[in-house]
């Protein structure tokens, strides 16, 4: 499958409107960054089945006080993961994707957590399985994991999410670390992005049903569509948030912008679940420029 004439429209005008107003405002561009680190983390790790709230996470990145009790490994996957997001931001121009970026990665990720395991791949008798999916056998990993980074960095044809997607997909398929295997993959994803000039993107532990199967079509039937979906609207939404804040708009609830304009509250949450209008999440509430005009194409 590949993404859609539309969906690469739009996406081609936000990149473009992005990167007119992002010239001589790269700091406003790190601080949203930074703002979407806790964010960032905690969905990540909460599709691991990490316990740890946003809050929790927020409080853990900034060395403060956690009011419960929560174990050491929690902590550790929250500050690691987010050393991973902010090396990547700095990295992802100086290198294309490559095995070694991989490994470090992974040891970035897992150390001090299981040092046996960190920063490389599965080792002969290490087999992992995701539900009823029983992961390549070790032996093949790393010839595996080559192959799809030379089909990533020597097509140039085919159009970039499309590849971001199917490399995510395999990636995923051939599981090549005992643990961290998500995080990992979704973090090359964003470095993928970002090499490309475009922001990152966030997959949300409350849309993760979908994001699992994406992984069940492609298993299937070598689907690729429903993720192209998933990081096509991951990549709208990240786009209109920062081109809103590049607009230098005020930034109000989707709920406020609803009652101002009288409009159907569910109608508008479908439109901003579609991008259909500019609307974006910030600590999992929806929100939006407050000078946006909604028209009636939008309801579509």
């Amino acid at each position: 499958m590949a993404t859609t004439k539309p969906i690469k429209d739009r996406l081609t005008t936000l990149k473009s409107e992005f990167d007119s107003l992002r010239q001589g405002k790269e700091s406003l561009i790190a601080i949203i960054d930074e703002s979407e680190l806790p964010e960032s983390v905690y969905n990540s790790n909460a599709i691991e089945n990490s316990t740890l709230t946003l809050r929790e996470t927020e409080k853990i990145l900034l060395d403060m006080e956690v009011s419960r009790d929560v174990s050491v490994r929690e902590v550790y996957e929250a500050k690691n993961l987010a050393r991973v997001i902010s090396y990547i931001r700095n990295k992802c121009q100086e290198t294309e994707i490559n095995k070694e970026l991989i490994l470090l990665l992974h040891q970035m990720l897992i150390g001090d957590i299981n040092d046996k395991i960190a920063g490389r791949f599965r080792k002969l008798g290490e087999y992992v399985r995701v539900g009823t999916y029983i992961a390549p056998a070790p032996e093949h990993v790393e010839r595996m994991i080559e192959t799809i980074i030379l089909e990533y960095t020597s097509n140039l044809s085919n159009y970039f999410l499309d590849k971001v997607a199917k490399f995510h997909l395999d990636f995923e398929n051939i599981h090549p670390f005992n643990d961290g295997n998500g995080r990992i993959g979704r973090t090359l994803a964003c470095f993928q992005l970002q090499r490309l000039g475009f922001p990152v993107i966030t997959i949300r532990d409350k849309e993760k049903k979908g994001y699992y199967k994406a992984f069940v079509d492609y298993r299937d039937g070598k689907n690729t569509k429903a993720m192209e979906k998933v990081f096509a609207l991951a990549l709208m939404e990240s786009l209109h948030k920062r081109i809103t804040y590049l607009k230098g708009q005020k930034v109000i609830t989707l709920s406020e912008y609803t009652k101002i304009h009288r409009l159907s509250a569910s109608a508008i949450t479908n439109a901003a679940r579609r991008q259909n209008i500019p609307a974006f999440r910030e600590n999992g509430v929806w929100k939006i420029g407050e000078d946006f005009e909604y028209k009636s194409k939008a309801k579509k």
